[in-house]
């Protein structure tokens, strides 16, 4: 059975650094790719940054230079480092895995159907 589990959301205050991490089992960790995707109160869930088992990445334009989305596979885990939070990333956070290597060179497009999805993990940044 294959589980993708988040932690590490909470409430921060622009400005603030959270680290989301997301562990997963039941899959072959290292020849997955991983993401993050988020959806905030009446949006539609949208990509925050993908890598692959090769460690390229692929961020929104709305995170690039503020989150970075890295591996440890002795661990299987994803993480998720956001600093420079603001209002606007307030959402729930969703991790997911997919093992379709071959078409990798689309992931994060908006109709990739992905293997995995966690249950997601709340994040809310507010004074």
């Amino acid at each position: 059975q294959v589980q993708l589990v988040e932690s590490g959301g909470g409430l921060v205050q622009p400005g603030g650094s959270l680290r989301l991490s997301c562990v997963a089992s039941g899959i072959i960790f290292n020849v997955y790719a991983m993401g993050w995707y988020r959806q905030a109160p009446g949006k539609q869930r949208e990509l925050v940054a993908t890598i692959t088992s090769g460690s390229i990445t692929n961020y929104a334009d709305s995170v690039k230079g503020r989150f970075t989305i890295s591996l440890d596979n002795a661990k299987n885990t994803v993480y998720l480092q956001m600093n420079g939070l603001k209002p606007e990333d307030t959402a729930v956070y969703y991790c997911n895995a997919d093992g379709n290597g071959s078409r990798w060179h689309l992931l994060g497009s908006p109709s990739y159907k992905y293997d995995y999805w966690g249950q997601g993990t709340q994040v809310t940044v507010s004074s």
